[in-house]
């Protein structure tokens, strides 16, 4: 029987219950919960030294109206982060290579967005729809042009996010496979092509940590368009 190799990427079920929503619950049992004491150990010092550094850099180009949203786009960066480098261990399921999820995760954030720039400032988010300048003659074709494009954001960050990682799972298992074969026929060759698979297993652990602050960045920047 010869085995699919997308089938990597179908959510597991166990007794018919998708696993998903455990899969999902697994990050918050990782991360150390902050302690009462004064001087914290050196896990939870290296998590807040992060999440400084991560939200002073993400709040650097929002308005101070925008910095409400610093605790959910802190945690969605956390939560990416996560489920993106546990999908890199042996015998696991990446949830964030389906489709379905990272739309479920862009579109009501990006429509948020939205909505929180018509809100406070209708004016102001209804003239990036028009270039500034544009000749009479093309402001119907550059209002249509804009409006798509507005509409194709969320789409852009759920099929990046999936595509960049369901590639890389798919290159890694390609890879090992020829070196699982290649082992008994050509040893040398094998060795070479494990070594390329070690390589591209820290490259892709670099993407996966690339991939979340990519989504969070864009999502800052939506806003920032909107504050």
């Amino acid at each position: 029987m010869v085995l699919n190799f997308f089938d990597q990427f179908m959510s597991p079920s166990f007794l018919g219950v998708p696993l998903v929503a455990l899969a999902l619950c697994l990050p918050l049992l990782l991360f150390p919960a902050p302690s009462p004491r004064w001087l914290d150990n050196r896990l939870l010092t290296l998590q807040n030294w992060f999440i400084n550094r991560f939200t002073q850099q993400l709040l650097l180009p929002l308005n101070p109206s925008g910095h409400k949203w610093a605790l959910l786009l802190t945690s969605l960066m956390l939560f990416l982060t996560t489920l993106n480098m546990l999908g890199l261990l042996p015998y696991t399921f990446t949830p964030t290579t389906q489709l379905s999820l990272n739309m479920g995760l862009a579109i009501p954030l990006w429509l948020a967005t939205v909505i929180t720039g018509l809100r406070n400032q209708p004016t102001i988010a209804l003239g990036h729809l028009l270039p500034e300048g544009t000749p009479p003659p093309l402001i119907p074709v550059l209002v249509i042009i804009e409006t798509i494009s507005l509409f194709i954001r969320p789409l852009a960050l759920g099929v990046r996010l999936t595509a960049n990682l369901t590639a890389g799972h798919l290159l890694i298992q390609l890879i090992a496979t020829a070196a699982f074969v290649l082992l008994p026929l050509m040893p040398a060759v094998a060795i070479l092509t494990g070594t390329l698979l070690l390589l591209l297993s820290l490259l892709e652990v670099a993407v996966a940590m690339i991939q979340a602050y990519v989504f969070v960045l864009l999502l800052g920047l939506y806003l920032q368009e909107n504050t």
